[in-house]
């Protein structure tokens, strides 16, 4: 796989994959059940905490950037069986948040857009066939992948700036803003609103978190693309932290605009899909619906992205022959240049996962929560691998935390360990068990793997072998072609 990825295309993985359209648009209506409009303003707290992941992870990309991202860093740093886990609990995570994604356009932006009933049955054919045509997509060709993301995430941009200036100025303008419902507590009691809550349930504030959580995750896409990325040392982590920084700041000006037009449209709090209700009621049918589209191209390119990056972790971890299937799955098409097998088998557990949850009323909720909590399982992981292993890293190659690195760890650590917290509510079970499940799938694996082979098996590269060992893989890749067409 070539080099051929610059700032832009960076750029876009990261910000393609967080989708403040995406997360808003699935999340929006449980926060306004769990923590009434006052929990829009867990919303900056959110991107500070998740900002600080951003920067250490950017301080591990310009130190080791190589595809795989948690999985390689750990392996690494701290032990192959550790990295073996965090890459299989990686595996988990994109299989099912791709499938949370792409269930939003099929539950709530399609049933608005179109005006029918939505029920989990339409939601189930839709949902799989939108993730079969990313995954052929992402099979047929990287660099048409990247240049679709590009588009999406220019016209998701585009998009969002122009639905929020125009929910301000039309909101304005005939009356239907109302900034004293982004105080207000809806349905929620006052009364032990910002409370820690108890041991089986969080608070209601608390609960609010969960949007930023679930929506401002996925930027270290960027460095799982290392291998194919120009300069990735200096590119990747400018790219992850310029995403994180302006999808917080647009997608709080649009939860401040959604918000306060909400207070005025009596609707909006009863619907199931209330961010599209209120775009529809204070901008018409017309430009509404202009802008739904808009909304599902983005959500469309958030689960692109997915794919790619799952396709790109099950090639990674299979090239070190330790994933289910690795000899199927470390082959690069020689006509696609593309690891097709590791793309199809991607798309055979979404839709695994997607019929699993797809069947339940509240697929939605499962889904992105489930999705929420394996990325702060991974997150936490690696920040606390990189606080303890940060003096024995590789030296920096054009990123460095300098004297903020301790500030930088204290504060993701203190977020991360109050998110996880957040899961203790007993609205999470399924989504726990999803995740037991899978582990116990892993653990199964990594137990027959290492008695059939020895620990021996699961040695990586030395640290400072890493362009070596790439350019010598990228040889083999292109022998090996050669040697197909011949």
């Amino acid at each position: 796989m070539a080099r051929e990825l610059g700032w832009y295309a960076s750029f876009s993985v990261a910000f393609g994959f967080v989708s403040i359209a995406t997360g808003i648009f699935t999340t929006y209506g449980s926060v306004l059940a769990t923590s009434g409009p006052r929990g829009i303003w867990a919303w900056p707290i959110s991107v500070i905490g998740q900002l600080s992941i951003a920067l250490v992870f950017g301080a591990l990309a310009a130190r080791i950037p190589i595809g795989g991202y948690s999985y390689q860093w750990v392996s690494r740093i701290v032990g192959p069986v550790w990295g073996w886990i965090m890459g299989w609990i990686s595996f988990a995570f994109l299989g099912v948040v791709v499938v949370a994604v792409d269930y939003t356009i099929a539950s709530t932006i399609l049933p608005e857009l179109f005006q029918y009933a939505g029920t989990t049955q339409n939601a189930w054919v839709i949902t799989a066939g939108v993730v079969l045509l990313q995954a052929l997509l992402v099979a047929a060709s990287t660099r048409t992948t990247h240049r679709v993301n590009n588009a999406a995430v220019t016209a998701q941009l585009i998009g969002m700036i122009a639905l929020t200036v125009l929910l301000f100025a039309v909101g304005f303008f005939t009356g239907k803003l109302d900034f004293a419902h982004l105080f207000e507590t809806g349905p929620v009691p006052e009364h032990g609103y910002y409370g820690l809550g108890g041991g089986t349930h969080a608070g209601p504030f608390a609960l609010a978190f969960l949007l930023g959580a679930f929506t401002i995750v996925g930027f270290e896409s960027a460095a799982n693309l290392a291998e194919e990325t120009k300069d990735p040392a200096r590119v990747i982590p400018k790219a992850m932290v310029q995403a994180v920084l302006s999808l917080g700041v647009l997608g709080f000006l649009f939860l401040l605009a959604i918000t306060a037009a909400a207070g005025r449209i009596g609707s909006a709090a009863q619907s199931a899909t209330p961010v599209a209700t209120v775009i529809t009621a204070v901008l018409g049918s017309v430009v509404g619906k202009i802008l739904l589209v808009l909304v599902v191209i983005s959500i469309f390119s958030c689960g692109l992205v997915i794919t790619l990056s799952g396709t790109r972790l099950v090639y990674a971890m299979s090239r070190d022959e330790r994933f289910p299937g690795w000899r199927l799955l470390k082959r690069i098409h020689p006509r696609t240049a593309t690891p097709l097998n590791a793309t199809v088998f991607m798309m055979a557990i979404a839709q695994i996962i997607l019929a699993v949850f797809s069947r339940s009323a509240d697929a939605l909720f499962q889904l992105f929560s489930a999705a929420t909590l394996l990325p702060a399982v991974i997150y936490a992981g690696t920040v606390a691998m990189y606080t303890v292993k940060r003096r024995s890293l590789p030296p920096s190659r054009g990123f460095s935390l300098g004297r903020w690195e301790v500030p930088v760890l204290i504060l993701a650590t203190v977020w991360l360990v109050y998110e996880l917290l957040i899961f203790r509510d007993a609205s999470f079970r399924g989504p726990w068990v999803y995740v037991l499940v899978l582990c116990g799938i892993g653990a199964v694996y990594l137990a027959v793997f290492i008695a059939r082979r020895g620990r021996a098996a699961l040695t990586m590269p030395d640290m400072a072998d890493i362009d070596r060992v790439l350019d010598g893989t990228a040889e083999s890749a292109e022998a090996g072609a050669e040697g197909t067409a011949r």
